[in-house]
Order: C-alpha cells, then sequence, then structure tokens
C-alpha cells in the first residue's frame, strides 16, 4: 500500500514539476501544494491554518450526514417493501425507474424553484441520489435471498411479520451495506455538483469560487480534501456494517475474502 502511493505522488511530482509536460504544467505539483496547504501564510488564500478551511469542511459534512441519514431512513424501508412485496414493487417500480436514471444537475434548477435559500437544494439533490442507490440495493438484496429459507420459516409455523423481521432484513443486510457505501459517495459528488451551482460555502463551493478565481492550489486542496473526508465516511459505513453482520464477516473470512 506504502509503495503503491509513493508511486502515484512521484508520478504527480514527475508529470507536473519533473518534467512539467504539456497541459501538466499549469496543475500545481505536490510540492507546490504542500507548501501552500501547510503553511500559515499561503500564498493562494487556503491552508489548514486559515478558518475558512475548515468552514467549508464543517458545512459540506453536515450536509452529507442530513442527506445520508434521510435517503437511509426513507430508501432502506422502500427498497425492502419492494423487494418483499410484488405489489408495491409494481406500484413504484415504473416511477423509480424512470426517476433514477435522471442526471442529478437535471434536478438542480427545480430544486432552486422548489426550495428557498442555499441550504435545503444542496440537501435535498445529495438525498435524491443517495436514496435510488440505497433503495435499488435493498430490493436487489432481499430478492436475492434463497427461496428454501422462506420455505424453511413456513414449515416451521413462522408468520408473515416473523420471516420480514428474521429472513428478510438479515439476509438483506450485506446488499443494504453494499448500497450505503455506494449511497454515500454518490452523496459526495452531488453534494459538490450542487454546492458549485447553489451554496455560499462548502468544498464544491470551494472548488469552483477557485476555478473562476484562476488560483489552482485551492482547488487541488478542495479536491483532495473532498477525497479524504469521503473516504473516512465510506470508511465509517463499512465499520458499522462490519459490527452489525459479524456473522457475514465471519463468513468471509473463512472463504478467506
Amino acid at each position: 500500500m506504502m509503495l503503491g502511493v509513493a508511486f502515484w505522488i512521484f508520478a504527480y511530482w514527475l508529470l507536473c514539476e519533473g518534467l512539467s509536460l504539456p497541459r501538466f504544467e499549469k496543475i500545481p505539483g505536490p510540492v507546490t501544494l504542500l507548501s501552500d496547504w501547510l503553511s500559515a501564510t499561503p500564498q493562494q488564500g487556503t491552508s489548514i491554518y486559515t478558518p475558512d478551511y475548515y468552514q467549508h469542511i464543517w458545512v459540506s459534512c453536515r450536509r452529507i450526514v442530513i442527506a445520508f441519514l434521510l435517503a437511509t431512513a426513507l430508501g432502506v424501508p422502500l427498497g425492502l417493501l419492494m423487494g418483499w412485496s410484488r405489489k408495491v414493487k409494481d406500484f413504484t417500480f415504473p416511477l423509480f425507474e424512470t426517476l433514477r436514471p435522471i442526471p442529478i444537475m437535471a434536478w438542480v434548477p427545480l430544486a432552486i424553484l422548489m426550495f428557498a435559500g442555499y441550504e435545503t437544494p444542496v440537501i435535498f439533490l445529495a438525498t435524491l441520489a443517495s436514496f435510488f442507490a440505497t433503495t435499488l440495493n435493498t430490493m436487489l438484496g432481499v430478492q436475492s435471498i434463497d427461496e428454501s429459507y422462506f420455505r424453511a420459516a413456513g414449515c416451521l409455523g413462522s408468520r408473515k411479520r416473523d420471516v420480514f423481521w428474521n429472513v428478510v432484513v438479515p439476509g438483506a443486510m450485506p446488499y443494504i451495506f453494499t448500497g450505503l457505501q455506494i449511497s454515500i459517495g454518490v452523496a459526495w459528488f452531488s453534494l459538490v455538483a450542487a454546492e458549485m451551482v447553489s451554496g455560499d460555502y462548502g468544498l464544491g463551493y470551494l472548488i469552483l469560487s477557485s476555478y473562476v478565481n484562476s488560483v489552482t492550489v485551492p482547488m487541488v486542496i478542495g479536491m483532495l480534501t473532498l477525497g479524504f473526508v469521503g473516504w473516512f465516511s465510506s470508511a465509517i459505513v463499512r465499520f458499522v456494517g462490519n459490527r452489525l453482520m459479524q456473522w457475514h464477516v465471519k463468513a468471509l473470512a473463512m472463504q478467506g475474502r
């Protein structure tokens, strides 16, 4: 892992600063980037010592937490019901599949018209993108459960409610948490896109405003910060999923995965 990280940093330095190849000479290299990022007096205005930098991170993280919780609270129950009940799926799936392919940027004008201020449209767009990924993976998780589990539960006299809570929910858990990892990543890039259009703070706003003002170092700092924060948020989801599914972790370990 360390060798791979060192290789990519070296390649980044070689392209931008070592050889200064065409199309790369305008991009700040790792030396220029780190010297400004870690400086108390950054030349282009953004570093770990400037309060605005943490304000951008806090605003984006707050929006992501709200959007992710809303998408999970809405998407997981709907996905379970769509996978469990044919009637619910027939009623909701056509509309769901019609709306799901629409790019999140296409929703931006409607979001700005429907919701007032800067905050609500951004949260709505991130929630919407995350919602589709969460719902679809949850539904597929229910449909992936082996039919023999349902027959065994029926033979033992289980009621539908018991089958739902003791077969459907645990059986769909691996897919649910896979969907949650995907959805939080989708939420991040949809949030950044929304912040570029409607926002006064946030990492997306930082990236766009840096580009407009022709300051490339804060732009790359915003991109890398987004990558680190996004990786950390996905790691939290994986950790929670592994804690709730010890049986699944042990099964994968027995398979050498």
